[in-house]
């Protein structure tokens, strides 16, 4: 992905003069990792308005920052930020932003105490909002974390009977996600049974599954460094009567969903597709979380799409819709699919059934 960093450095540089900055500091690591392809613990990275970027790590990454970008200069200090701080002094530098959200109070008191008149500003969320619509060879890398999210499930499905544990399914769940060539896991695998459904973030625990009770699994591969999420509910045994009407009822809620997330949207509309079609079924109380989220180098990013969020979606945005009703003491249903918004409708990268699953 060579081409596609110098790239997005030169977006990012070209966006910097409108700021009033001469250069950017880039120190959040998954934004130096979007930027340069470097993955590491210790980096950051020197954008110019006009000039060439700097890459800066310790010696322990630094036969890879030579090999994944080849075409920057790299400077070896344990002390990544301090060097760049002081080779944009060095190079009269006179306004440097920085991303106020990841440098601590602490590390900008030592920046700033540096001799070299450098001018620090905050400079938000540049490479955030960079990061937010994805070319299609990040889509397809998503898409293929997608894939191996699907099939870990299909094969997990005969695992899940009564009497395993949900600690038992999440570790084979996320043994599947491996075997099929993940490189690691999205987030901690949720496996929650019965009453325990109710709960949204529930931890896999060594409660036994029950039969008649509903599960819920909220899982996903990372490939690439790109993650995927997807949760299927499933029912052990034939369900009850109430069971069917809450899942029914959820899945009418995230396809309406899913149908409102289109380019120009506003988030907080998309969400209240979903939202309204549960509410009117009398179970507004038992949603309290947001529709979804946006995915990618993270498993949470922009947009966030809830009754309290503002923004509007575009077009290659990947985003996840998940509605979910939770009744305390019973269970619940969450539904979760991810999907990339498109001008010809949306995209849907999890392609399990969402039809209810008795086992």
């Amino acid at each position: 992905m060579g081409e596609q960093h110098i790239e997005r450095r030169a977006r990012l540089a070209a966006r910097l003069g409108d700021r009033g900055l001469d250069a950017l500091l880039v120190t959040r690591l998954i934004n130096v990792r979007y930027l340069t392809g470097l993955d590491s613990s210790n980096a950051a990275l020197l954008v110019r308005a006009e000039g060439p970027a700097v890459l800066a790590t310790d010696s322990r990454y630094a036969g890879m920052a030579a090999q994944v970008a080849p075409e920057l200069e790299v400077v070896v200090e344990r002390g990544t930020a301090a060097a760049l701080a002081a080779l944009a002094a060095d190079a009269g530098l006179e306004r440097l932003g920085f991303e106020a959200h990841d440098l601590t109070v602490e590390r900008h008191a030592e920046l700033t105490a540096q001799d070299g008149g450098v001018a620090f500003a905050p400079a938000g969320h540049l490479v955030e909002e960079e990061r937010l619509v994805k070319d299609e060879q990040e889509i397809a890398l998503l898409a293929e974390a997608c894939a191996i999210t699907d099939r870990a499930f299909a094969a997990v499905l005969p695992l899940i009977e009564p009497g395993v544990t949900e600690r038992a399914v999440a570790v084979a769940l996320e043994r599947f996600m491996v075997d099929f060539g993940a490189q690691g896991l999205a987030f901690e695998s949720i496996v929650a049974a019965g009453p325990n459904g109710a709960v949204p973030h529930h931890h896999p625990s060594e409660r036994p599954i029950g039969a008649g009770e509903l599960v819920t699994l909220d899982f996903g591969a990372r490939y690439g460094g790109y993650h995927a999420d997807m949760t299927r509910t499933v029912a052990v045994g034939e369900p009850a009567a109430w069971q069917r009407e809450v899942y029914d009822l959820v899945l009418r809620a995230q396809l309406a969903g899913i149908a409102a997330a289109v380019p120009g949207a506003d988030t907080v509309a998309v969400d209240a597709a979903a939202r309204d079609v549960i509410a009117a079924a009398g179970h507004g109380e038992h949603f309290g979380h947001g529709l979804g989220h946006g995915v990618g180098l993270e498993i949470h990013e922009a947009p966030l799409m809830g009754y309290d969020e503002t923004g509007k979606l575009m077009d290659r945005v990947p985003i996840t819709a998940e509605p979910g009703v939770y009744l305390a003491g019973r269970g619940g249903v969450r539904i979760e699919d991810t999907l990339v918004v498109r001008d010809g409708g949306a995209e849907i990268l999890t392609q399990t059934t969402k039809d209810l699953l008795v086992l």
